[in-house]
């Protein structure tokens, strides 16, 4: 059997860096990633942990030998190929110093049944944004205050 194009359809794929003032503040939102993985609303490609000293060296962590000390260990092995060197180079500037930081790319897999409909009808994707969650909530604020004015 041939696979094509339609059949291979994958949902947008998002990057996110999520700080953390230390390592025991993040074992929440572990969790939630592991329901949105375990539910098939995303599917984790790549997830890095990096800790960032007061003295601003960092370190990659090794999520296999962390047992419990990071909430994400159980996503250790999550590595694609995706999130390369120099991305966690980059991603290690914006980091505060002495927090923790999860860098995590992910595919909307809800979305690639809708995906692949679009193809078999002979569309395509030719682009796609992610507006910021602040953004939204402003223009939500601005919105209900007008609407209440």
């Amino acid at each position: 059997m041939t696979t094509t194009d339609t059949e291979r359809a994958h949902g947008p794929i998002d990057f996110l860096l999520l700080e953390f003032p230390s390592a025991d503040r993040q074992s929440e939102a572990a969790d939630a990633m592991f329901e949105l993985v375990d539910n098939g609303t995303v599917r984790l490609l790549d997830l890095v942990v990096v800790r960032k000293f007061a003295d601003g060296g960092v370190e990659v962590l090794d999520l296999d030998t962390l047992a419990g000390e990071v909430s994400f260990t159980r996503f250790s092995g999550a590595r694609s190929g995706l999130l390369g060197p120099e991305d966690i180079a980059q991603a290690s500037e914006a980091i505060e110093h002495g927090s923790l930081a999860a860098l995590i790319v992910f595919e909307n897999s809800w979305a690639a049944p809708f995906v692949a409909a679009v193809r078999r009808g002979g569309g395509d994707v030719i682009a796609s944004m992610r507006i910021p969650a602040a953004d939204v909530m402003d223009a939500l604020d601005a919105l209900e205050s007008t609407e209440s004015e």
